[in-house]
């Protein structure tokens, strides 16, 4: 009779647990990609999401006929004190101690940390920062936040919010940036309020009374529209200041931009050109690139929170 067993091999599993989806993603020593899966989340449903998880390992491990290290990047935290879900927009898992529960269920460890953390790691280790030492990966996207890796390993801090750039004030605000919009977080001001996606459609909206996709507005300064490039300009100094601020107290050697923003082909230039203006030093060598692997770098660095 013949037993198709699971040869053990340093295969790394990694998740990416979205607010809509749950994707798998297996790789190996190098890299490179042996399988990838993706299903809706269940909606509301704990215990359903969990179980879809599970499932999700089982799979990969059949299709690759191997067990591997498994990694886990959600769209919060776990609490240092508690070791309970906060922070989540997939609200059903705040409070709920999700690692603790995985681990019973597969019955061996895991690692997690959240999306923006997976993100920095994953361009860290073999993405577009490779070998840099000390690497800030942003997420400009729906909101605005940012993970910490040096020399390959994510920097979580003592009370996990190692990263959490997006809920410190906008650096050196103009008058007609004061108080600032209100934030989810229940101040004013905040770095997100002016930078993610909504925030820089919010600008376009207060200046011309149009509501118009970020992508749309910049279309628009593309095509020599003046009012979409003064507020595409406007953003690109707010940008300037509020990294000027990690590089004064990081220096880090590379910033990765990552989510819809990232997308934003002039950022690349124009920003490091006004970042000058504001950094406490008469050179600035830190370099601000894309993402190499774009909407693949969280599950990719949640597999890789496993070190080589």
């Amino acid at each position: 009779m013949t037993v198709n067993c699971i040869k053990v091999n340093p295969m790394r599993i990694g998740i990416d647990l979205g607010g809509t989806k749950i994707e798998i993603i297996a790789i190996d020593e190098s890299g490179k990609e042996l399988a990838r899966k993706r299903v809706v989340t269940p909606q509301g449903d704990y215990p359903g999401i969990l179980n879809t998880i599970v499932r999700l390992i089982n799979d990969i491990e059949a299709i690759t006929k191997q067990s591997g290290s498994i990694g886990i990047g959600t769209p919060g935290a776990l609490s240092p004190a508690t070791g309970l879900m906060r922070n989540s927009n997939s609200v059903c898992l705040n409070g709920k101690p999700v690692k603790k529960d995985l681990e019973q269920l597969l019955k061996r460890p895991l690692r997690m940390a959240n999306d923006a953390n997976c993100f920095a790691l994953s361009e860290a280790t073999d993405g577009a920062a490779k070998d840099a030492a000390v690497v800030f990966g942003v997420i400009v996207g729906t909101g605005t936040g940012a993970g910490v890796v040096v020399n390959q390993k994510v920097l979580t801090g003592p009370n996990a919010i190692a990263g959490e750039w997006g809920h410190n004030p906008l650096p050196w605000p103009q008058d007609i940036e004061r108080p600032g919009p209100d934030c989810y977080c229940g101040k004013q001001g905040c770095i997100e309020t002016f930078l993610s996606g909504p925030g820089f459609e919010r600008d376009y909206q207060l200046e011309t009374g149009k509501l118009l996709r970020a992508s749309d507005i910049v279309g628009l300064a593309d095509e020599g529209d003046a009012q979409a490039e003064q507020c595409l300009r406007r953003y690109e100094d707010r940008m300037a200041r509020s990294l000027s601020h990690i590089i004064n107290v990081l220096d880090p050697d590379v910033i990765v931009l990552g989510g819809g923003m990232s997308n934003v082909q002039r950022l690349y230039k124009n920003v490091p050109s006004i970042w000058g203006n504001y950094v406490f030093s008469d050179v600035v060598l830190t370099r601000m690139v894309p993402p190499m692997f774009g909407d693949s770098s969280g599950v990719r660095g949640a597999a890789w929170l496993w070190e080589k």
